[in-house]
């Protein structure tokens, strides 16, 4: 049987709209073209869709959600478009709407800080809910940026009196020993990633006077041993190079009026061959506790560069060939 074919208009305000619609040189017209069929004309301040119904649907959907952020002043990028059109796929676009409401806060430069996908949201909301959040997934998907984010908000509002961010000292193939300088000098470069998402929302001047004050306190994971963190939003990066000793040691430091998020991407793990993640391990043990929160971010949830995801999409496949 034949498909159905269909045409739809959609109205434009102005020209303008029609520019941050398609993109520079009509680059997200092409994006889009390519994922769904059917035929995208635009004369002046109309676009006529063309095609079989469903497809056409799923345009009309994503179009007037696109043009609704438009219209609210949000700029659209590339990453965007992508991962609209991945939900327009399921008719789930409209979802986006939700996601660009709220602002988690802003960077020290003004621009607002807003969660870029579903499972991003997820995760916002979990750490909010939750005193222990575990989130699992790969690079890129905006993991330690944002509980970074949200531990300077809760610094800011006062519902913690300091923010301790550590990894394990463990790397792919490096050892911080043979690096030079005192422990200072080593330890920086390898926890650079965390000073990194610090700047972006405090500015190097306001981190420099929160970790000289001891607001902020940025060390390894073997620092942690005989602490207890009250009134403190703890961030471990790289959980899945701990041990499970090192997981148990960390997830047992939590003090009254205290946050705990956990990073980690179980695809990444640098331990010496033979040693078990005490990430994985903890996944297994603790996912029964109700109140502890675990998210796990997609390939989907990647809010780098576009290549980024088809590069993990890559080695996924390849990982599952080989098994």
């Amino acid at each position: 049987m034949p498909q159905q074919t269909t045409s739809i208009q959609i109205l434009l305000q102005s020209a303008s709209e029609g520019l941050a619609l398609f993109g520079p040189q009509d680059a997200f017209l092409k994006l889009i073209e390519a994922e769904i069929p059917a035929t995208i004309d635009s004369r002046e301040a109309v676009i006529t869709i063309r095609g079989e119904h469903r497809s056409v649907e799923r345009l009309q959907q994503l179009f007037e959600v696109l043009l609704e952020l438009i219209r609210n002043g949000y700029t659209l990028t590339e990453r965007d478009i992508l991962y609209a059109v991945e939900l327009a796929k399921d008719m789930r676009a409209d979802q986006l709407l939700d996601l660009f409401k709220g602002e988690i806060t802003s960077t020290y430069r003004g621009k607002p800080i807003r969660v870029k996908t579903i499972g991003q949201k997820h995760y916002v909301t979990t750490i909010k809910k939750r005193d222990v959040v575990f989130g699992i997934g790969p690079a890129g998907t905006g993991k330690t940026y944002l509980a970074v984010v949200l531990a300077v908000a809760a610094l800011k509002e006062g519902s913690v009196k300091r923010i301790v961010l550590t990894r394990p000292a463990v790397e792919a193939g490096e050892n911080l020993g043979f690096l030079p300088g005192d422990l200072q000098e080593k330890v920086d470069p390898y926890l650079r990633p965390l000073y990194d998402a610090l700047y972006d929302v405090m500015g190097p001047e306001q981190v420099a006077k929160a970790l000289e004050r001891g607001l902020i306190e940025i060390a390894p994971l073997a620092y942690m041993r005989g602490r207890t963190l009250d009134d403190s939003f703890i961030i471990l990066d790289e959980a899945q190079n701990t041990t499970p000793e090192q997981m148990k040691m960390f997830l047992t430091r939590l003090g009254f009026g205290s946050k705990m998020v956990i990073t980690g991407d179980v695809t990444q793990i640098d331990l010496p061959r033979g040693k078990k993640s005490g990430l994985i391990e903890a996944k297994a043990i603790l996912s029964g506790i109700e109140e502890i929160g675990f998210v796990y971010f997609a390939e989907q949830d990647v809010v780098r560069h576009s290549l980024v995801q088809k590069i993990i999409v890559a080695y996924d496949q390849a990982a599952e060939n080989q098994d």
